[in-house]
């Protein structure tokens, strides 16, 4: 062997010893809704894990599966509509089939999420303090006063002002970015080992989006809080993680750490999706898009889902496209990866 594949198989080895414990592993995950007489499969097959501190993003296209992966996590789909297979595993306990009663137990305390528009997820007719406490009390046996100390000290941490003012205030009485910061309050009160962060930014002016975005890296790596985000805005993700999942029509195409796959992506889809970033230094140019629609569930291509989009595909692509494993560590869904050299976002 080689000196050089000596010195990243030791590499490889090395820092396989030295990785943090798995916290979450979704094993085989199949997701589909009744619809009609049948089934309507979403996600199939769905593999990944999150160790313990980590903070792993999934991207992509609306529709492509992103946030009822996150909802299936939390026990949070409807499960009259929604039929589960598969492993979610929790430090080893598989949540998929848990009894409600037990699942009350896990939300907030062991995962917690914070959903996509704060003003439709906070109560209305709760205080932003009412909101907090439910939980901290749910889950420990502690006074009203007590939770109610707590629920000033999330406040604090998440940055809002006047904090003890601001727990008798209704959502309405704050603005886009405090709403956001008080959903981190109510998802992060009871100390989560997993914050489910379902894009988190949406709405916000730039500027409150920089913040947020600052304020959970800290968070986390104060309290060794693991964190899936869940996002189509890759220049956020860049921000706080250090581990991306590109989903495409339900399926993880690649799974990369994000140095590397900002600097050489190596499915397609993942590579439009950085080229159509807007750079510095372009005026003039046209954006660079990805043709095409996502394929509906119910006309699913059998081979590679991204085939009929990609200006790379021949015909072999037509066939079905397992995930291959790479030398660095990282994982693609496309048998050409080695002979194409795709553009990423950084140059």
């Amino acid at each position: 062997m080689p000196d050089t594949e000596k010195q990243t198989s030791e590499n490889r080895r090395q820092q396989a010893q030295n990785a943090p414990p798995v916290l979450v592993e979704v094993k085989n995950l199949s997701i589909s809704f009744r619809a009609g007489p049948g089934l309507l499969n979403i996600v199939p097959d769905l593999s990944f894990s999150i160790s313990q501190g980590e903070r792993l993003a999934v991207v992509g296209e609306s529709g492509s599966g992103k946030t009822v992966t996150g909802l299936a996590m939390l026990g949070l789909l409807p499960p009259r509509h929604a039929v589960l297979t598969g492993e979610i595993l929790l430090e080893g306990r598989n949540l998929v089939g848990l009894p409600e009663r037990e699942l009350r137990k896990l939300r907030g305390r062991q995962i917690g999420m914070v959903f996509q528009e704060p003003m439709s997820a906070l109560d209305p007719v709760f205080t932003v303090g009412q909101q907090i406490t439910e939980g901290v009390r749910q889950h420990f046996n502690i006074s009203r006063q007590a939770a109610r100390e707590r629920a000033v000290e999330m406040l604090d941490k998440v940055g809002i002002p006047a904090a003890r003012k601001r727990l008798d205030e209704y959502p309405h009485q704050l603005s886009g970015g405090m709403r956001q910061r008080a959903m981190l309050a109510v998802a992060l009160a009871c100390e989560p080992r997993l914050l489910i962060a379902d894009e988190p930014t949406t709405a916000l002016d730039v500027t409150i989006q920089a913040q947020i975005l600052d304020l959970m890296g800290k968070l986390s790596e104060e309290t060794n809080t693991a964190i899936l985000f869940i996002s189509h805005d890759l220049g956020a993700v860049s921000e706080v993680c250090s581990r991306m999942l590109t989903m495409y029509a339900g399926q993880v195409v690649e799974d990369a750490m994000i140095d590397s796959v900002l600097h050489r992506p190596r499915h397609p889809y993942t590579s439009g999706l950085l080229r159509s970033l807007p750079r510095f230094g372009r005026k003039g140019e046209p954006l660079p898009s990805i043709g095409g629609r996502v394929p509906p569930p119910d006309t699913m291509p059998t081979g590679c889902r991204f085939a009929d989009r990609c200006p790379h595909a021949i015909d072999p692509c037509h066939m079905p496209q397992p995930m291959l494993p790479l030398p660095n560590g990282d994982a693609v869904r496309c048998h050409r990866h080695d002979e194409l050299n795709l553009p990423g976002s950084v140059s």
